[in-house]
């Protein structure tokens, strides 16, 4: 199995993709600020479980970039909320985004609590 079958991968990737057009409209002085961040802690979300998976063969390492990812997909819900404050996004995609982001998190918890479900093996 590769980390791209990963159910809380493709979930995450999807949502970073979403995020990516949904972002595509927002205010050219918001570049370097929102913008960019909320695409930075999506994106990052996918990249850490990407590690995560190589790094099974050591629970502790496989845990920890999973802790990483949980972080950054929280990240991605705060800058949600500021999307939506600063009237970027609609409500309808601020609620869906935010379950979505949900989902994510919860598909990160049960791994991090389940590593030998994944291929780690305590020693």
């Amino acid at each position: 199995m590769d980390f791209k079958d990963l159910l809380a991968y493709k979930k995450a990737f999807s949502l970073a993709m979403e995020i990516k057009k949904s972002t595509d409209s927002f205010p050219k002085e918001e570049k370097f600020a929102l913008t960019d961040q909320i695409r930075r802690s999506s994106r990052s979300v996918c990249a850490n479980m990407a590690e995560a998976y190589r790094k099974r063969r050591y629970i502790n390492h496989f845990i920890s970039k999973l802790t990483d990812c949980d972080g950054e997909n929280s990240e991605t819900s705060v800058w949600l909320d500021f999307s939506f404050e600063c009237n970027y996004i609609s409500l309808e995609i601020h609620q869906d985004f935010t379950q979505k982001a949900a989902e994510v998190g919860k598909l990160i918890n049960y791994m991090i609590n389940n590593p030998e479900k994944f291929g780690c093996t305590p020693k």
